[in-house]
């Protein structure tokens, strides 16, 4: 068997392993309710060697309107901006902003950093065209679940690092912080549960990243960044039951250490898919109101 052969079974078969965690998220996200919002439109950008669109929701109202660069979830290489369609609505109708959802391009075909570089080229594109989105580029957020709070979280360090868009506020949900260890108390519990088990990650950060030195890369572990400061504030939302609850409530007190304003939400009795997208599975609806609070408060300072 050549190389070129074996190496694309590896990937159908790593897919195969990751297909129950899959299916639980494609059927909780066919639930729950389906706001209005004024209009819904699409766009490509252009990114790093290459391009990807994303989903722009704009609410009722006069505007302008708070943006938040929403990045979705399913370990980098699943999920999409129509799985995540419901939250992209909830969010916009309800803080109200212009949620653009970013459509980033996905491992294993697209690598660690174009995911990354992906979601930084959508907050420079919302940043520079706010005015056309009936958007406000001084009231710009980022957010997302599980890997797209990974990649928001990451790309807080690119724009401070690179000098881009001054951000407000960054909702970090389920984030994974940490891709260099997988050696906590969280995953020690629960990583057999059915949502999101230790294997799971271990699969979907070997198709996300090039190599093992890429999982000390703060751009991919957030977590390990020697410097956390000048970083917008947080909210870290983690589930009681997820593997991703310590380092996600670590990144936060790391944070705080940096004197960043973070807040940590613990979501009782819920697993990994269930801290955030309360709308979806109707389990608690919590912590998808801790969200929109901690928007509202940062979109009015």
């Amino acid at each position: 068997m050549n190389h070129k052969r074996k190496h694309n079974l590896c990937i159908l078969l790593s897919l195969i392993l990751l297909l129950p965690s899959c299916t639980i998220i494609k059927a909780s996200f066919r639930k729950g309710p389906k706001l209005p919002v004024a209009i819904v439109a699409e766009q490509t950008i252009p990114s790093v060697q290459g391009s990807f669109k994303v989903r722009i929701y704009t609410p009722d109202g006069a505007g302008p309107f708070p943006i938040l660069v929403h990045s979705h979830g399913g370990g980098w290489m699943s999920g999409s901006v129509s799985s995540y369609d419901r939250v992209a609505r909830y969010l916009a109708h309800n803080v109200p902003c212009v949620v653009v959802s970013v459509n980033y391009r996905l491992a294993p075909k697209h690598k660690f950093p174009v995911p990354l570089e992906d979601v930084y080229a959508a907050v420079t594109w919302a940043h520079d065209n706010a005015r056309a989105l009936n958007g406000d580029p001084r009231r710009i957020a980022v957010g997302g679940e599980s890997a797209g709070g990974n990649l928001s979280a990451a790309v807080c360090l690119m724009a401070r690092d690179r000098g881009g868009p001054p951000l407000v506020f960054q909702l970090l949900v389920i984030p994974a912080t940490n891709l260099s260890s997988l050696d906590t108390e969280s995953y020690r519990l629960y990583g057999k549960r059915e949502e999101l088990t230790k294997k799971n990650v271990e699969i979907a950060r070997g198709l996300y990243l090039k190599n093992v030195e890429d999982r000390y890369n703060p751009y991919a572990s957030p977590l390990l960044a020697k410097n956390l400061r000048n970083l917008p504030p947080a909210l870290v939302i983690t589930g009681e039951y997820d593997v991703m609850r310590d380092e996600g409530e670590a990144y936060a007190e790391r944070l705080r250490q940096a004197g960043v304003p973070a807040r940590t939400c613990r979501s009782k009795g819920l697993g990994h898919m269930g801290a955030y997208w309360a709308l979806a599975s109707d389990v608690a609806k919590a912590p998808l109101d801790e969200a929109v609070q901690a928007l509202q408060g940062a979109f009015k300072k």
